[in-house]
Order: C-alpha cells, then sequence, then structure tokens
C-alpha cells in the first residue's frame, strides 16, 4: 500500500510539472530534464520488491526524498525571484512559500484524519510511520497521494502573484502566517477542495469527496 501511494504522489508530482510546462515555453528543455529525473526514480520504486520490511521503506524513503528534492527545486526555479526558496522547510518555515505550504498540509492532514476516522480506519496505526509513537501514522501515510492538492493551491496562488509581503511576518529565522494569509489560503484551499469538481472513477466529484471514496475503498481492502 505503501508504495502505491508514494508511487501515486510521485506521478501527481509529474503530471503537474507538466502541466506548468504548457504555459512556460522558454522553460520546456529544463523541465523536461526535471520530469525525466523524477520519472525514473518513479520507475525504480515500481520495479522494487524486496522480502525484507524494513529495507523497502528505507528504499521508498530514499527515493520518495530525492524525487521531492527535484521537485520542489524545479517549482521554486518557477517562481518570481522574490519567492525562490532552498528546498522544503519546517519549524519555522525559512521563506513565504514553505510557510504557506505548511499552513496547506497542515489543513489536509486534518481533513485526512477525518475521512480515516468516518471510513472506520484508526488514524494512529500506519504502515510507513508504524514506529512513531502516538502520532497519527497513518494519516501521515494517506496524505501522500493528496499532497498535491495543497501543493497546487500554493503555487497558483504565488505564480499568479496574489501573495504579498502583508501575508506573511517574519519570525525569529523565520515566517509565520499572519490572519491575512490564513483567510486568503482558506479561501482559496476550500474552493479548490470543496467547491470544484473533477472526474474521478467515471463521476464528477469534488477532491473531498475523492479522499473520502478512497478511504472506504481502502478500509473495505483490508477486510477483504
Amino acid at each position: 500500500w505503501v508504495k502505491t501511494w508514494i508511487l501515486k504522489k510521485i506521478q501527481n508530482q509529474i503530471d503537474f510539472l507538466y502541466d506548468l510546462k504548457k504555459h512556460r515555453s522558454e522553460r520546456i528543455s529544463y523541465l523536461n530534464e526535471k520530469i525525466n529525473i523524477i520519472d525514473n526514480l518513479k520507475n525504480t520504486l515500481d520495479s522494487l520488491n524486496a522480502k525484507n520490511t524494513n529495507e523497502v521503506a528505507d528504499i521508498i524513503r530514499g527515493i520518495e526524498g530525492t524525487s521531492g528534492r527535484i521537485y520542489f527545486e524545479t517549482l521554486s526555479s518557477l517562481l518570481s525571484d522574490e519567492y525562490k526558496f532552498e528546498g522544503r522547510s519546517f519549524r519555522p518555515a525559512k521563506d513565504p512559500f514553505n510557510a504557506f505550504l505548511n499552513y496547506s498540509y497542515g489543513i489536509l492532514y486534518t481533513k485526512i484524519e477525518k475521512a480515516l476516522i468516518i471510513a472506520g480506519l484508526d488514524p494512529y496505526i500506519g504502515f510507513l510511520h508504524r514506529d512513531d509513537y502516538n502520532q497519527l501514522s497513518m494519516v501521515y501515510d494517506f496524505i501522500e497521494q493528496y499532497r498535491i492538492f495543497a501543493d497546487t493551491v500554493v503555487f497558483k496562488l504565488f505564480s499568479a502573484k496574489k501573495v504579498n509581503q502583508s501575508h506573511t511576518d517574519k519570525i525569529i529565522n523565520g515566517y509565520s502566517l499572519n490572519k491575512e494569509g490564513k483567510s486568503l489560503l482558506m479561501e482559496n484551499f476550500n474552493k479548490y477542495f470543496e467547491e470544484e469538481t473533477i472526474r474521478y472513477k467515471g463521476k464528477n466529484h469534488t477532491r473531498s469527496n475523492i479522499i473520502q471514496y478512497d478511504a472506504h475503498s481502502f478500509a473495505n481492502s483490508l477486510i477483504k
């Protein structure tokens, strides 16, 4: 299951970069190069077949980490100079983009936990994060395939120049979203997540419904 979720996460990254390439003809060569590297990592993961669980987990983490580093490096290169960033950063975010992304992931964590509970799944019992004591291990596992929702909302806010310096506050060693920033993000995240619909499994669904649908499907698969 973890392998399936991470493969979907990486494919989402590839698809997003392909979509961004459509409107950036001057960056096609660069984007193709990065897409090919990430795609090769995905293929390596897809062919992974090991009997030792810990060995598999370590390899998956390594592939996922490398893919993510290249992916975010690519996203940064497409932003205006003011908002380019040096990789992912947490507690605190070292730049406005990561401040928005961290908060967006936080919203998504809550929605994933709710979907798992409604589907009858224990959010504390996970696979890849199974050793994290008293942590929402299944939330951390299950969220991977949906992180693209948060990525898309945040990147579009920055690329459309809807974010400015008034949306974040400078704090010790980093940045934090302020009231205006949180309002901007929540408005756009909720519209993207709860109002817009996309085609999925032959029907139109909101992204919120897709997560709930997948949570139920996963729960049903465990009891067959």
